[in-house]
């Protein structure tokens, strides 16, 4: 392992991505403490931590929502306006028909996405301003339409940066940027969440639930890269080809479907659409919206609405974003098939049965993986800061992101016939996408 980060240092390129990699997220973390104006942080604080849709920004964006600095949208208005975008290129024809130009249609989809992106910031950031007017958490003397429109503009500014900034570290650094920067606000709860279990230790049984954590937190990870690097391979044999003068003979390949196709993207809409309640029941008063709230929010009857909403986005996504019938016509007309399958109608048959299996049980493993934090903050007493940190969608983030970043090091220093990152006995390190 020692001389496989010593070769990481030998290679210019490679140095000099990690080494911009790391600048970008440094200015980003700078950024959270930079405060939008008018805004009393003691107050603000306050509305964090009560199990709103707040918790999910904030946790998403490093904690820069409860300091409402500049970067308190995150990245998430441009995450939001992409999967709205890749759903519509299935549902709008123009869109599909944009898809498929290639590199031209792919970079104006890219740059509508970027629109989207603003107009979600205009509307996300008036909508902040004027809650948090409502629930008097500004300092005396601010508010007013001068108010809304100093707040909107910040924080829109704030999220366009966050997305040049993502942007950047893809093409000028290593891994996804606009994933990093997630992973950097995730990672920076951690130092927090290992005091809290210090100081809280005696509450679920002092040194042994250390030790119990430890294991615990080594076991979640090894289930999330099993499953993260789990495929079903469906054979495909290719007939003979003759490609200009030349004849190549059969061969035999493999379609891989993942056991997780939809990402973290169920989990994120699921909390998003359970903690919608409990957010109209902090501006508004009301008891049946308290009761209503109270019960989406805990208890067994939160429990299973947010498994099922998990399971079923699950296999939402996963139909917008595969289609058999494609898939199933490009292996037709690359001359392969499927043994024992007929072309065409059947192999698309098949290839839809499947995808309900594999969808199935990784829509359990991250139902599993999301209820786990809840369930030990409930029936075991583990603190909600340590649970979630620990385990959940943050750690199914964290894992994913270091899985895309380890294997686009690996390609590098293979590349340039160096041993990969975790040495040649090992072979390579393949990421969600290797």
């Amino acid at each position: 392992m020692a001389s496989s980060i010593a070769n990481i240092t030998r290679l210019p390129e490679l140095r000099s991505r990690l080494f911009f990699t790391l600048l970008m997220l440094g200015i980003y973390r700078l950024g959270i403490f930079v405060p939008t104006p008018g805004v009393n942080p003691a107050a603000l604080s306050k509305l964090v931590g009560q199990g709103t849709v707040f918790d999910i920004i904030n946790m998403f964006s490093g904690g820069a929502f409860e300091r409402l600095s500049v970067f308190a949208l995150g990245i998430m208005p441009y995450i939001t306006a992409s999967i709205i975008f890749q759903l519509l290129t299935v549902a709008v024809p123009a869109l599909e028909k944009l898809s498929k130009e290639g590199d031209a249609g792919r970079k104006r989809i890219t740059q509508l996405t970027r629109y989207g992106t603003v107009l979600i910031c205009l509307i996300q950031g008036f909508g902040i301003s004027f809650g948090l007017e409502q629930q008097q958490v500004l300092l005396p003397g601010v508010g007013g339409w001068s108010y809304y429109f100093l707040t909107v503009t910040t924080l829109t500014a704030g999220t366009c940066f966050l997305m040049w900034l993502g942007e950047q570290i893809t093409e000028r650094g290593i891994g996804n940027g606009i994933s990093l920067i997630i992973f950097a606000g995730i990672v920076t709860g951690i130092p927090q969440a290992l005091q809290d279990s210090i100081s809280t230790q005696g509450q679920f049984g002092g040194a042994f639930g250390l030790i119990f954590l430890a294991v615990f937190v080594f076991a979640v990870s090894y289930v999330i890269l099993f499953f993260e690097r789990g495929q079903r391979r469906i054979p495909i044999q290719y007939a003979k080809r003759v490609v200009g003068r030349k004849i190549f003979g059969a061969q035999s390949s493999h379609l891989p479907l993942k056991l997780n196709m939809a990402g973290v993207i169920p989990p994120i809409f699921a909390s998003s659409l359970i903690m919608f309640p409990a957010t109209i029941a902090r501006f508004w008063d009301n008891n049946i919206v308290r009761n209503i709230a109270g019960n989406l929010t805990s208890g067994p009857l939160h429990l299973a609405l947010f498994g099922g909403l998990i399971i079923f986005f699950c296999y939402f996504y996963t139909a917008v974003s595969l289609n058999p019938n494609n898939m199933a016509e490009n292996i037709q007309k690359n001359g392969g098939y499927i043994p024992g399958i007929r072309p065409g109608k059947a192999t698309a048959e098949f290839i839809d049965r499947v995808l309900i299996r594999t969808t199935l049980i990784g829509g359990l493993y991250i139902t599993g993986i999301c209820l786990l934090p809840q369930i030990l903050t409930a029936y075991f007493r583990i603190p909600s800061s340590i649970a979630t940190t620990f385990g959940g969608t943050s750690v199914l983030i964290m894992i994913g992101v270091a899985m895309d970043t380890v294997s686009q090091i690996e390609a590098h220093l293979m590349s340039r016939n160096y041993d990969g990152f975790l040495g040649a006995k090992v072979g390579r390190f393949k990421g969600r996408r290797g």
